[in-house]
């Protein structure tokens, strides 16, 4: 090995740094006994670093570069270009071409040669750069290979390989354009009867036990760049499962004189398939291997030769592997954190694993503290995936007296899940039934399923309860509040985890979940009934609207009171106009009427401060720490609400809900058995109006524990950070609680760890969680079940009835939220991701609601029907299929959105 050249045989995955991914992986793959790789050598990064330094003008249009961000294409493609034609015309010093010329001397100077280039960033873990980078394939001659190895650099400056960068980059600078390098990878051609793709595990539905082969004639740069149609084929366990024959028309060949070019496929072999059975099997054999090497699922390119040309008469040549990247991970184990809740050891049989995110409105990623005390708090079996939480639902589902609650609980809250969970059930080769309810009961209870509290009685409460749920709730509260002061050190993480049992008790009390249950039931009683006695659909919609004791809405309406006492005073206004720090509320007391606005926010932020957007992850910041997040929605509210409109919305709606109850007694009365039907209308409606507020209080209770606990943490963070022991406090959320816990006790930290958390999720925010996930990663989405759809049109699930057409404001988190209020006119829809309480302020300024996550009970629908806002949620990638400033149309009485 010399500075600038190494072969294949002496290259490992320790050498990425020097032969960029792509040839750091083909270097293992020659160490892999039976796999066999062209042989070859990696002109290494060394030569690109010193081409580039000797010339400056490089270095000032690399200078130009790095100022760029992907929205200045044009420019990016002008300095691009530049960048490119100055590289292609440098040529290349005289001992980097003597050791080019002795390697290709040694290999055979005459053959033809594949140019590849391998990118430092190129071919890891969590980004594939696949095709960013330029390939040169049937090169023939010294000085044609001397011409596209700078090709190949050049090729690090493509519009699409430095865009990409730009949006692949966790951080800043993760993807500097000086800190990636080229290698050049020179190897003999293969000249294939066939090529293609391999997965090991399948890109369509993520599942591990699948090999997914791509196959054609040819060269395999065809199906790279997708030129052509191939054969697909899965493979499980060394069973063919599924084929696709396409007719293959087109293939891409070597020609004599150097480079390819596409020719027609003979019409006898166009609709043969391009590999036979034994050699499908072979390939998933090859792949499994290779896949056990690298540890991961792999993106493997392959050539099949004549046998003869192999010693082994093996007859496949392995011309990359990669890591697949766009697999979400497999629910498993958090290292290090809490596994109380956790039956098992080890999986026994598929599990199947539901996104606790979608059910609780919050999909982004949580950091290892938020993610401990979310396990801390549940009563759930959980797994962590993606920087997310999994409830494992196998048991239940096993179970045929659970089973059927299960899916209809979770149906009600989510249908995609419910219709995912019911096709993984039809399928047959997933769930079996535990043999008889007897064997559940027996001796052997490690595998028994925890039984479902029966939650569907719609009488059994008296509308007194809630009250008495509330006030139970907020004497915990203060409790916490007083006797948490006293606490520090070892001490402090005991008595919170105290706290947290007594809280865990309080939430799984079937008071709690019974109240919540028979509101829901009550609303659907009344939905079924009214829809079949008078033909009218989701009336209990309207029936709900400004109910009582909803923590929520009366958080929003609340907002509204504050900008109304601000109002009257022009200079705090114009102040918080241009306030940009969270420090704002000290500076108000110079303004006339700075006072009564301090007073204002003061006593909003005690009651509601420890709320955010992602509030279930401790680690998010409250309104209390970050108040300036609300100046924008108050200045809309100011810009765009009258005076008085808290009060007077509220009344609106339970006059609404007055008037829609005495239409509805009208009507039934005139039927046959009318005045029954009156009675039982009435006693649903009744627990409508009671019950059905107390649907937000227990997370609500849950975020008030947590900020109390947050606080205190943080107590002990600054200590650790004084003590020179942690870099700064936040720098703790990235400890789980026992590692938290630990370091309080120890006060030893590998800091490393905490880089690799950061790292992580860092990965992990580009993510999307799956709905539903088994333990082979398989991944099933579900689909609605909606007959007469209008063309073209969205479908979601109808939350909350009426129809109404605006404007779009397509808005993904809370700070663009709150930068957008200001521009919000009457009639506009609010299209995210999915809502949670910190969003309820925004509601009263906005006409309808689409979300690409929630259900029936969460919080978008429930805060949209008190408000009376036509909604639909859980419509698939809305922020990306409906454009800010369209016009667009919600049906929240059918479910579906149309763009106008």
């Amino acid at each position: 090995m010399s500075l600038y050249i190494v072969d294949l045989k002496d290259v490992d995955k320790t050498k990425r740094q020097l032969v960029g991914g792509k040839g750091a992986n083909l270097g293992e793959l020659t160490r892999i006994d039976g796999i066999h790789v062209p042989d070859g050598f990696c002109l290494t990064t060394e030569a690109f670093k010193r081409i580039i330094a000797e010339t400056p003008s490089v270095n000032e249009l690399l200078d130009q570069l790095s100022q760029l961000k992907v929205e200045n294409r044009s420019k990016i493609n002008e300095l691009s270009g530049e960048i490119r034609r100055v590289i292609e015309g440098i040529t290349i010093p005289e001992d980097i071409q003597s050791a080019i010329i002795q390697q290709l001397s040694r290999l055979g100077e005459n053959n033809a040669y594949a140019v590849r280039s391998s990118a430092t960033a190129e071919d890891l873990p969590t980004a594939s750069f696949a095709g960013q980078q330029d390939t040169y394939l049937n090169i023939i001659g010294t000085e044609a290979i001397l011409t596209h190895i700078s090709k190949c650099w050049a090729s690090l400056f493509t519009e699409r390989a430095v865009i990409y960068r730009l949006q692949t980059a966790a951080s800043a600078d993760q993807f500097d354009h000086r800190k990636v390098y080229l290698s050049v990878v020179v190897q003999k051609m293969v000249f294939p009867d066939a090529a293609g793709i391999m997965f090991t595990a399948d890109p369509v539905t993520s599942n591990r036990n699948v090999v997914s082969i791509d196959a054609s004639f040819g060269l395999g740069e065809a199906l790279v760049s997708g030129l052509v149609n191939v054969d697909n084929f899965k493979v499980v366990n060394g069973r063919i499962v599924a084929r696709k024959i396409s007719a293959k028309k087109l293939g891409i060949y070597a020609v004599n004189e150097g480079g390819t070019n596409q020719q027609e496929i003979e019409p006898d072999r166009q609709n043969r398939p391009a590999l036979a059975d034994a050699r499908i099997l072979q390939l998933e054999h090859i792949g499994r291997k290779i896949e056990t090497h690298f540890g991961s699922p792999q993106d493997i390119e392959w050539c099949l030769v004549d046998d003869a040309r192999l010693p082994d008469g093996q007859g496949f040549y392995i011309v990359q592997s990669r890591p697949i990247t766009t697999l979400y991970p497999i629910p498993a184990r958090q290292a290090g954190g809490p596994v109380a809740n956790d039956q098992s050891n080890a999986e026994a049989g598929l599990h199947i694993y539901i996104s606790v995110g979608h059910q609780q409105m919050m999909t982004d990623a949580m950091k290892p503290l938020g993610l401990s005390f979310w396990l801390l708090t549940t009563p759930a079996h959980m797994r962590i995936a993606g920087g997310r939480l999994f409830a494992d639902v196998t048991q239940m589902l096993a179970s045929p007296g659970s089973r059927h609650t299960i899916i209809a609980t979770l149906g009600k809250f989510d249908p995609l899940v419910k219709d995912a969970l019911t096709t993984i059930l039809e399928r047959g080769d997933f769930i079996k039934s535990l043999p008889d309810e007897k064997k559940e009961s027996g001796s052997d209870t490690s595998n028994k399923p925890v039984p479902l509290p029966n939650y569907q009685a719609l009488n059994d409460y008296d509308p007194a309860i809630v009250s008495d749920l509330v006030r139970r709730s907020q004497t915990s509260i203060d409790a916490l509040k007083q006797n948490i002061q006293s606490k520090s050190g070892s001490a402090l993480f005991d008595f919170i985890l105290d706290d947290i049992q007594q809280l865990k008790k309080s939430i799984s009390d079937p008071q709690n979940m019974g109240v919540i249950m028979t509101a829901m039931n009550a609303a659907s009683w009344i939905n079924e009934k009214i829809e079949l006695w008078l033909g009218e659909k989701n009336v209990a919609d309207t029936l709900s609207q400004s109910v009582s004791n909803n923590i929520t809405s009366e958080m929003g309406l609340a907002l509204l009171d504050v900008a109304d006492v601000i109002r009257p005073y022009p200079d705090v206004i114009d102040y918080l106009q241009k306030a940009k720090e969270d420090n704002f509320l000290d500076e108000l007391l110079q303004f006339d009427g700075g006072q009564e606005t301090k007073d204002a926010f003061d006593a909003y932020l005690d009651k509601y401060g420890m709320r955010c957007t992602g509030e279930i992850d401790i680690t998010r910041s409250r309104w209390s720490e970050k108040p300036a997040t609300l100046i924008p929605i108050i200045l809309s509210h100011i810009k765009n609400v009258e005076p008085g409109a808290s009060k007077r919305k509220f009344e609106q709606g339970q006059q609404e809900a007055q008037k829609k109850e005495q239409e509805l007694v009208a009507r039934l009365a005139q039927l046959p058995d009318g005045a029954q039907k009156v009675q039982d209308t009435k006693r649903m409606n009744s627990l409508v109006r009671n019950l059905s507020g107390y649907r937000e209080y227990p997370k609500y209770s849950i975020v008030s524990h947590y900020f109390v606990y947050k606080q205190a943490l943080l107590k002990e963070a600054e200590q650790l950070v004084q003590a020179g022991i942690l870099q700064s406090a936040e720098d703790s959320y990235y400890l789980t609680f026992d590692e938290f816990r630990e370091l309080v006790r120890t006060h030893q930290l590998d800091y490393q760890l905490i880089g690799q958390r950061k790292e992580e999720f860092k990965r992990y925010e580009k993510l999307m969680p799956p709905r539903v996930i088994t333990s082979d990663g398989e991944i099933f989405t579900g689909k609605y079940k909606l007959a007469n759809l209008p063309a073209g049109a969205m479908a979601g699930l109808a939350v909350s009835s009426g129809v109404i057409e605006g404007r779009a404001r397509v808005i993904v988190n809370l700070e663009d939220a709150a930068i957008s209020m200001a521009v919000l006119e009457e009639g506009d829809i609010l299209v995210t991701v999915f809502t949670d309480p910190s969003w309820t302020p925004v509601f009263v300024s906005i006409k309808g609601l689409i979300t690409e996550v929630g259900g029936l009970m969460t919080h978008g629908a429930v805060i949209a029907r008190e408000y009376g806002l036509p909604a639909v949620v859980g419509v698939e990638n809305a922020t990306k299929r409906i454009k800010d400033g369209q016009r667009i149309r919600v049906n929240g009485t059918e479910g579906y959105v149309e763009i106008l």
